[in-house]
């Protein structure tokens, strides 16, 4: 589909990306064998680089290719995700910065850190800890299926039929073992780099394909919407093209509220908080965060564009619509339209821009992973003395990298990754309240939190099963109540704080009550 200027200009920018990765660890010397240092880059990042290392951590190759592939598949509802880039930031300057001055003043790594200390419960944090590690799992596993769609379009008419998900499973294989190594030798800081360059390279081919565009498509967007809306008439994008069903309103605003409470629960995205140099200039890479909605907003717009190419139709087309394959083919869009409007070496970069989009995210998600396991879990069962925990974390991130891959390669599991991730957004949810809500009271009670978070991941996990079941799988994020669609995560959390408020209410008032009888 590329030619040999697109693989050359892949080949030569991946090797750059490499080297990258592994000067991380030359890269403003620390200690290595410190945790804070290998996970955190010492805390000495400044607001630029945090910008880009937050930027690349949280948009991710599955962002790139899910959110204009659902445009494309589903039409006007997945376009929540533009309006909740505004809100979840506005959201992280208010949260992030107090969360980095506890963890800057009392060594925190992790905010199951942050939980203990504040709630005085080892096993709160590690149930916190816990919930943080099995919602990436699938996280890092959709990195892997975004960097799938990009190898099956460059592997298309290179490689027999037969032989394409070898080969390509075979390159991620490869480029995991790469990252594997450059993150355990170089960890945060090495991510830091890489995340400029994968950063540099998607901002440089979503402005390549708004330009090609008009270019490549007569009437461009004009003739995009024309043909969304001709050949899903009745059909399709259900949720309306150029604009919503009003059906879905609710499922629109309760998916754009929940998203944003949801995002910076996820560990990867404290991990990249905490590496600031300090509170201003964490709070001013966060308020600068918005600019990557911008070129979220075109690749959304870019999902609709592919139904006026028919080279690109044709190429997701060609893929079956059963099995592991219809993962891949639900992921095309984006790919498919780079190589067939982009000159070859410029589709190459863009396609690398997509494939290390999945690396640089997933080396942080394992990272964050790897912290909760060291900090929060194992610290509670052995001594660990600081090189210990460092040492441990290290390998752990590794684990958790290869487990991930081997369950994104097995064809069984990989099918249903996107529902498992989709509950990963439901549980990490459940983890507001000691989080976001610690950081303004420590009155809940601790056993309060435990019991919400407990309801609020049986509901959560509930609603998503019976839904998956109804649905077949179609969308079991959204539950119908009264006539109307509303986000399982969001449901989910409300009995989790009504619990916590009930349970806190009433051991305060078991706590009164003791204390009178006392007195009297």
């Amino acid at each position: 589909m590329i030619g040999f200027t697109g693989w050359a200009s892949f080949l030569v920018l991946f090797v750059i990306f490499v080297l990258l990765g592994f000067y991380g660890a030359r890269w403003r010397r620390g200690d290595l064998s410190r945790l804070d240092e290998w996970a955190l880059a010492g805390r000495r990042l400044g607001t630029f680089l945090v910008w880009f290392l937050v930027g690349a951590d949280l948009y991710t190759a599955y962002t790139f290719v899910a959110v204009p592939a659902g445009v494309f598949a589903k039409g006007a509802l997945y376009f929540f995700a533009v309006p909740y880039v505004a809100t979840v930031f506005a959201l992280a300057t208010v949260v992030m910065p107090p969360l980095w001055e506890w963890s800057r003043r009392r060594g925190y790594i992790t905010a199951a850190d942050f939980v203990e200390d504040r709630f005085n419960s080892k096993l709160l944090a590690a149930l916190i800890a816990l919930t943080g590690i099995v919602a990436e799992l699938p996280y890092i596993a959709l990195q892997i299926v975004g960097m799938s769609a990009v190898l099956a379009v460059m592997l298309l008419n290179v490689v027999p039929g037969a032989s394409l998900e070898f080969v390509s499973d075979l390159a991620l294989t490869i480029a995991f073992i790469i990252l594997a190594a450059f993150t355990y030798t170089s960890g945060l800081r090495g991510a830091t780099l890489t995340a400029v360059f994968k950063d540099a390279l998607i901002f440089l081919s979503i402005i390549a394909i708004l330009i090609a565009a008009p270019i490549a498509i007569p009437g461009a967007f004009h003739t995009a919407f024309k043909a969304a809306t001709s050949l899903n008439s009745g059909k399709g994008l259900l949720t309306g093209v150029s604009s919503l069903n009003p059906a879905f309103t609710s499922a629109y605003l309760s998916l754009w509220v929940g998203s944003s409470l949801a995002l910076y629960l996820y560990p990867h995205s404290v991990n990249g908080a905490l590496s600031a140099e300090d509170k201003r200039k964490l709070a001013l890479s966060t308020a600068l965060l918005p600019i990557y909605g911008i070129g979220l907003a075109l690749l959304a717009l870019y999902g609709i564009l592919v139904y006026a190419d028919s080279k690109a139709l044709n190429i997701i087309r060609s893929f079956p619509s059963t099995g592991y394959a219809a993962v891949i083919k639900g992921n095309l869009p984006i790919p498919a339209l780079a190589a067939t409007i982009l000159p070859g070496w410029l589709a190459g970069v863009a396609l690398l821009g997509i494939f290390i989009g999945g690396m640089v995210p997933a080396a942080i998600m394992a990272m964050a992973q790897a912290n909760l396991l060291t900090r929060n879990v194992a610290r509670y069962v052995v001594k660990l003395t600081p090189q210990g925990e460092a040492r441990l974390a290290k390998w752990a991130s590794v684990f958790f990298k290869f487990l991930a891959l081997v369950f994104a390669l097995i064809p069984a599991l990989a099918s249903v990754s996107i529902n498992l991730q989709l509950l990963g957004g439901i549980i990490i949810t459940q983890t507001l309240p000691p989080i976001f809500l610690g950081l303004v009271t420590n009155r809940f009670n601790k056993y309060a939190l435990m019991a919400g978070w407990a309801s609020g991941i049986l509901t959560g996990v509930y609603m998503f099963i019976t839904r998956y079941i109804a649905t077949r799988g179609a969308s079991p994020t959204l539950y119908p109540i009264a006539g109307h669609l509303y986000y399982i995560a969001v449901l989910a959390l409300a009995v989790n704080i009504l619990v916590t408020l009930v349970g806190t209410a009433i051991a305060e008032l078991t706590k009164r009550s003791a204390v009178s009888k006392v007195k009297a």
